[in-house]
């Protein structure tokens, strides 16, 4: 099931004193920030801004999609607590702001979690921008924030630049002379990921979602009501090896490279992505090295265990393993020519074809979706298998395969009903690596 995460926060200088409040709403299954609101209030206490941040985040949330049910994250425990029913409302301003914002969704759609300041730091800032620009006599606007960023950023490239945040790991790692680990390269890049997120919703969420106004959703992919939660697979391409930048045929059949030093930071930037969305509740991977260590980064994370299914394991290319697709072309010309054409033509020397590949798949997708019904699930696979099950959740044609692009280290998500029907969410996602 889609949910909205409403991340809201409140500031006084003064307390009281001149406050204003922040609020963002964010997709929890693909992190992206949706819709901002922020407003300078004058004076009034922290509780009383923040109470009006969590207000003004839920009426955005709304306003996005009425339907889509909510989790709050906020780093105060008085409104965390109070809204949760464990602690009483005795403060004569804050009873009728808590029924205001109860007033927002019907009773159980909104779930509340406290978290520490440190994880807040975007409503954190939206805030402070509000209360900025009542000191200069005027009203906060999305168009000139920086919430989060530190800086002002370029705009966003469009996505599936992968190969651009593969130069920017190798030029990290380069600049740290071989000695920065992984992990702290990951740290570094995450705050690009989540800044150029922010910086995507300044530019494209109109005042509109903060004003109340509805805006039509920005996906379309919720389930109604009576299918109950779908079984949802994040679909990871493990990170780059040795190999992947010559783009050579690299499956099941040759060796077992592992990740080199720019898919091991790519793996740890993915970790931090997914581990910051807070959704997957449960990994799964191919038995070869690449995934494996690209599944055992986010294990690391999220304190999950990493189960192994041997059918999401890449083709076998046959003699085709370690050569390009030139080289392929230059001596195998006839070969390649039958299985561009054929889902059921094999590569040179008994590999497997595309036909035998998508049986496996199919096997495993059921085992997983009876294993993880109502779940989320990453599932740490290759290119043949990730576009396999993008194909069969689509119900497209096995040439299919050849029009879809997929980077290393890429996210895809789909989502898998009651009912039978599947639904593509994403598709090579690669903003968490730039």
């Amino acid at each position: 099931m889609r949910e909205f995460v409403v991340e809201a926060d409140g500031g006084s200088r003064g307390n009281p004193g001149p406050a204003g409040y922040g609020a963002v709403v964010i997709d929890a299954v693909s992190g992206e920030a949706l819709a901002e609101a922020a407003e300078y209030i004058g004076v009034a206490t922290n509780n009383v801004a923040e109470y009006r941040g969590l207000i003004a985040g839920l009426r955005a949330a709304h306003a996005l999609d009425p339907g889509v049910p909510v989790r709050v994250r906020m780093d105060s425990k008085l409104v965390v607590e109070q809204m949760s029913g464990r602690w009483k409302i005795k403060h004569p301003d804050m009873k009728p702001l808590a029924a205001e914002a109860a007033a927002v969704y019907p009773a159980g759609r909104v779930t509340y979690e406290w978290i520490p300041r440190e994880r807040n730091k975007h409503a954190d800032r939206l805030a402070n921008e509000a209360m900025d620009a009542g000191k200069r006599g005027e009203q906060w606007s999305p168009s000139t924030s920086t919430a989060d960023l530190g800086e002002v950023r370029p705009p966003v490239r469009e996505p599936g630049d992968a190969a651009a945040g593969a130069a920017r790991a190798r030029a990290a790692l380069a600049d740290a002379a071989g000695t920065a680990s992984s992990a702290s390269e990951g740290t570094s890049s995450a705050a690009e990921v989540k800044a150029r997120a922010d910086l995507r919703a300044a530019q494209n969420i109109s005042a509109a979602a903060a004003n109340g106004t509805r805006q039509a959703p920005s996906t379309g992919w919720g389930p109604s009501a009576d299918m109950g939660p779908p079984a949802t697979f994040v679909l990871l391409r493990h990170g780059e090896t040795p190999l992947t930048p010559s783009k050579v045929f690299s499956g099941s059949g040759g060796g077992d490279p592992a990740l080199s030093e720019v898919g091991r930071a790519q793996a740890v930037l993915t970790a931090q992505a997914l581990a910051a969305r807070g959704t997957v509740q449960a990994i799964v991977s191919s038995p070869l090295k690449r995934c494996r260590e690209t599944a055992g980064a986010a294990a690391d994370l999220l304190g999950l265990p990493v189960a192994v299914d041997d059918d999401l394991r890449e083709t076998d290319f046959g003699a085709w393993e370690g050569l390009t697709f030139g080289q392929v072309r230059e001596e195998y010309p006839d070969d390649l020519t039958a299985w561009l054409a054929d889902p059921a033509a094999r590569p040179t020397g008994g590999g497997e074809s595309f036909l035998a590949v998508a049986e496996r798949v199919e096997r495993a997708r059921d085992r997983l979706l009876a294993r993880y019904a109502g779940r989320t699930v990453l599932v740490v696979t290759h290119v043949t298998p990730v576009k396999t099950l993008v194909r069969l959740a689509l119900g497209a044609p096995p040439e299919a395969l050849f029009r879809m692009e997929l980077s290393a280290a890429a996210l895809s998500v789909v989502a898998y009903f009651q009912d039978g029907n599947a639904s593509v969410r994403l598709l090579n996602e690669t903003a968490h690596l730039r």
